[in-house]
């Protein structure tokens, strides 16, 4: 059969009144049938013409939908295939990465911080993810070994250990901040970290941008999430691989977000008063 075209339900019925089937009437006139019947007599061919191909039409539409759900099964059952065996294939290399790198493979709890946690070690700089740690990387290769790594204070007062020349999260400008973020995500999800993990990390990031501090154009309130983002991500590495285990990090924690601005805001009065006291010591 041959194929439609064109949607005959689109058509419309002609006048076969008018002047222009003059001639299409005059084959049917005979002393039984005048012009208006002849007129009737066309219509009616016209419209049961029009019915047999809007049922062809139907059945191409029918047809060809059919065709086009087998050809997306068929081709769903080949990925389907092609990706059991790739599981096939990549299970001893997946299950050897499980092995060495266990510690990725933990499941975060969908749950908020617990009280107490312990300090980081296994917490990374941002830094190195800003334009100015790129550049260090592509001038320099750096192997950080025992002799490279120097004792620092943390935000909260406790020392950690840091590569020299590497600048704390909490210093960071916030446009460096910003240009590094997405950078670190990247780089976890290509160092083969689990999705889950990856997603919980970039939800923490992305709850600190719309919050009122990181709004403002006050730098200290600003400062006060870079302080809480680094003190909650040293944690919450740490808890990972604890007993306990970690947390829902991008549940933000505004009870601590209080502290953080309470003790930097004291540690800023301090400095303030003991710099005015300097200066007056040597006035006199």
């Amino acid at each position: 059969m041959t194929r439609l075209l064109a949607d005959p339900t689109l058509a419309q019925c002609p006048d076969f009144t008018s002047v222009a089937f003059n001639a299409s009437r005059a084959l049917l006139l005979s002393p039984a049938i005048d012009d208006a019947q002849a007129a009737a007599m066309l219509r009616t061919i016209w419209l049961a013409t029009n019915t047999a191909l809007t049922k062809q039409w139907q059945r191409q539409l029918d047809s060809d939908a059919q065709a086009v759900a087998e050809q997306q099964r068929l081709l769903a059952e080949d990925e389907a295939q092609r990706l059991a065996a790739q599981k096939v294939q990549d299970a001893p290399f997946t299950e050897e990465d499980r092995k060495k790198n266990w510690i990725h493979h933990i499941p975060i709890p969908d749950r908020p911080r617990p009280t107490r946690a312990a300090k980081s070690i296994l917490f990374v700089e941002l830094y190195y993810w800003t334009n100015k740690g790129l550049s260090d990387a592509r001038l320099a290769f750096h192997t950080f070994d025992d002799d490279t790594m120097l004792p620092a204070a943390a935000a909260d007062g406790s020392t950690v250990l840091t590569a020299a020349g590497v600048i704390a999260d909490r210093l960071l400008t916030p446009l460096d901040f910003s240009r590094a973020v997405p950078r670190f995500n990247v780089s976890l999800e290509q160092q083969g970290w689990v999705a889950s993990r990856v997603r919980i990390l970039a939800q923490f990031f992305e709850g600190l941008m719309p919050h009122d501090y990181w709004t403002s154009d006050n730098q200290f309130e600003q400062r006060v999430l870079l302080v809480y983002q680094e003190e909650q991500r040293r944690a919450w590495h740490q808890a990972i691989s604890q007993p306990a285990g970690a947390w829902n990090i991008s549940i933000l924690d505004e009870t601590e977000i209080s502290r953080c601005f309470d003790r930097i805001y004291h540690a800023e009065r301090v400095r303030i008063d003991q710099s005015f006291a300097f200066f007056l010591m040597n006035y006199h």
